[in-house]
């Protein structure tokens, strides 16, 4: 099947709306990056593909295809649905921008988003996102990608979703960074000597802070 798109391809033949129906989402994964920029936009329009089971590049050019093809309806209710199944392609500021549209997004839409937009969106976003199916989201607290989505919000940000998630950054914590010394073997005689009879009074110092505070 490869052999015979890349063959057709070479012929001069522009992958239409004929062209892809043929391939359809069965094959639609085997088309290459430069196969993939050969579509015609308008052709999505005429035979809608689902890009899901692809690798996360033919998803992220699917998008930008979808994206052009649909635009005339970026307004639209409608949008949603027409761009829906090319979402796994999408970059943090389209999320953004579609959190605002009250779409009800699923929760396995959601989970299944590009990884590194996902990790940009903040709850409120999340929550626009979601909409309806935000009770949902707690079921994958422990799970990825959301496990990993946690820790990088604010806990309070978190506690305004009112479903539970927990993992959130505390504000008012002081994330204290440790000094790094040269190693004896390889710092200078001079430099380990003076870091040795500055550290007891370096530490001396802190516990007074922490004391007095």
């Amino acid at each position: 099947a490869s052999a015979a798109i890349k063959r057709y391809v070479e012929l001069g033949n522009a992958l239409n709306a004929t062209a892809l129906n043929a391939i359809g989402t069965k094959y639609v994964c085997l088309l290459n990056a430069t196969e993939l920029k050969a579509i015609d936009p308008p052709s999505l329009k005429l035979a809608p593909l689902d890009p899901s089971a692809c690798s996360q590049e033919t998803k992220n050019l699917l998008y930008q295809k979808a994206k052009e093809a649909f635009s005339a309806q970026h307004h639209l209710p409608a949008y949603y649905e027409l761009i829906l199944p090319y979402l796994g392609g999408a970059p943090a500021v389209d999320l953004k921008a579609l959190s605002r549209n009250d779409v009800n997004m699923n929760i396995n839409t959601f989970v299944a988003l590009r990884r590194d937009s996902l990790m940009y969106l903040t709850p409120a976003e999340v929550q626009g996102l979601l909409g309806l199916n935000l009770p949902d989201l707690a079921q994958w607290q422990n799970r990825a990608p959301v496990r990993d989505w946690i820790p990088l919000q604010k806990q309070s940000e978190l506690d305004k979703l009112h479903i539970g998630l927990t993992g959130g950054t505390q504000e008012g914590y002081i994330n204290l960074v440790t000094p790094k010394f040269p190693a004896m073997s390889s710092a200078p005689l001079g430099t380990v000597a003076m870091v040795s009879h500055l550290l007891p009074a370096l530490l001396l110092s802190f516990l007074v802070v922490s004391i007095l505070s």
